[in-house]
Formats: structure tokens, C-alpha cells, sequence
């Protein structure tokens, strides 16, 4: 691989990886919640900064821009829940824009069957998991994720990076809104929500910058 590559890409996915490992294992010890909270938003702050230097254009700006909004949202989200949480949706609008845009010209009737399943089913499951005043955000945030997977299922944009990775974070919204209800205590939800949550934008950003980041043309030999 060029070194110019290894400058520009490695650096910021590997130390998007680490801090979110990092942040994995220090999340239930004593890290001062200020640097906790720092350390939750680094991993996809870094991502978003991969997105900017990698994906040039409108495109790019709005992937960095989705990354760093996911990334100050779930920082946010669980001490201001309706501040973090609408931070949140508006980092899914930005991702709903990018993939509506690269919508197939022609879907099959168990593709549209799924996103309109996803469109309905996830806002849906997320009110009824959720607890007393945090049912309409809920809801509200179920939606904007749940469209975000069926825009990205039903893209041309590849499944098995940019449509997995938004059913990724349809998952860890599942979980972590069932972590607060029906589910807590239980520590599962807390230990699954981060990997799904993070791996989920990984995948879709990822999988972004690769399929649209314009390929260098080769040199003609005179």
C-alpha cells in the first residue's frame, strides 16, 4: 500500500478502534465522568475525520458531519436524554440523506416488504419498550433509525457494509431503549449497546468512503 494511504487512513480507523475498545472497558470502572464522556465521542469523532479526509465533496462533509453528531449524541444522550437523543436523529437524517440519494432504480417486493417493515416496526418497538416520559422520544428516534435501514437496504450502496451497519444501530437502539425498561438491572444491555452501536456506524462509514470515493485513474504509458 502507498505510504500516502497509510498516512491518510490507517491512523484514524485504527485509533477509532482502540479508543472504542478502550471506552468498552473503561465505561463501568472510575474514569471522572467528563473524560468518560470525552472518550464515548472520540471513536466516532475519528471516523468522521476518516470520512472528511477520504470522501471529498458534499458527500464527505456529510458523512463527517453524521459521524461527529453520532458521536456527541450518544455521549450526551444518557445524562440529557432529549438533547442526545435529538442530536442523534439529526446525525440518522444526515446518513437518511446520503442513502435516499443512491436509492436502486428497481426494488423487489420483499426488499420494499423490509423497509417498510423497518420503518414501522423499529419506532414502534422502541415506544413500547420505553419507560413513561421517554416514550414519544423514543418513538421519535425509532423512526429516524428505522428509515436510515431502509433507505440503506434499499440503496445501491453495498449490503453487507452500509445496509448492516444501519441495521447495526437499529439493534443498539433496541437494546439500549430495553436496557433502561423491561431489561434493567440486567448489565447485557449495557455490555451489547456500545459494539452494536459503534460497529454499526464503523460499517456504514466504512463502507461509505469505499463505494464513493472516486478511484484514481491509471497513467498512460507513452
Amino acid at each position: 500500500m502507498p505510504k500516502r494511504a497509510l498516512t491518510e487512513r490507517r491512523p484514524w480507523l485504527l485509533a477509532s478502534l482502540i479508543l472504542a475498545i478502550l471506552f468498552w472497558f473503561a465505561k463501568d470502572g472510575r474514569v471522572p465522568g467528563l473524560y468518560l464522556l470525552a472518550l464515548e465521542a472520540a471513536p466516532l469523532l475519528l471516523l468522521g475525520a476518516y470520512a472528511w479526509l477520504r470522501l471529498p465533496g458534499g458527500e464527505g462533509r456529510m458523512l463527517a458531519g453524521m459521524m461527529a453528531t453520532m458521536g456527541v449524541g450518544v455521549a450526551l444522550v444518557e445524562f440529557f436524554t432529549w438533547i442526545g437523543a435529538t442530536t442523534l436523529m439529526l446525525g440518522a437524517a444526515l446518513g437518511i440523506a446520503m442513502v435516499v440519494s443512491h436509492r436502486r432504480p428497481v426494488l423487489h417486493p420483499i426488499q420494499k416488504a423490509a423497509a417498510l417493515a423497518l420503518m414501522l416496526l423499529t419506532p414502534a418497538s422502541c415506544y413500547l419498550l420505553a419507560d413513561g416520559p421517554e416514550k414519544l422520544t423514543a418513538g421519535f428516534y425509532g423512526l429516524a433509525v428505522g428509515a436510515l435501514a431502509a433507505g440503506a437496504w434499499t440503496s445501491s450502496l453495498p449490503r453487507a457494509q452500509v445496509g448492516l451497519g444501519a441495521l447495526l444501530l437499529v439493534a443498539a437502539s433496541l437494546v439500549a431503549i430495553a436496557g433502561a425498561g423491561p431489561l434493567y438491572p440486567s448489565r447485557l444491555p449495557g455490555q451489547l449497546n456500545w459494539p452494536l452501536f459503534y460497529f454499526g456506524n464503523f460499517l456504514f462509514c466504512t463502507g461509505m468512503v469505499q463505494t464513493l470515493r472516486p478511484r484514481p485513474q491509471p497513467r498512460l504509458v507513452r
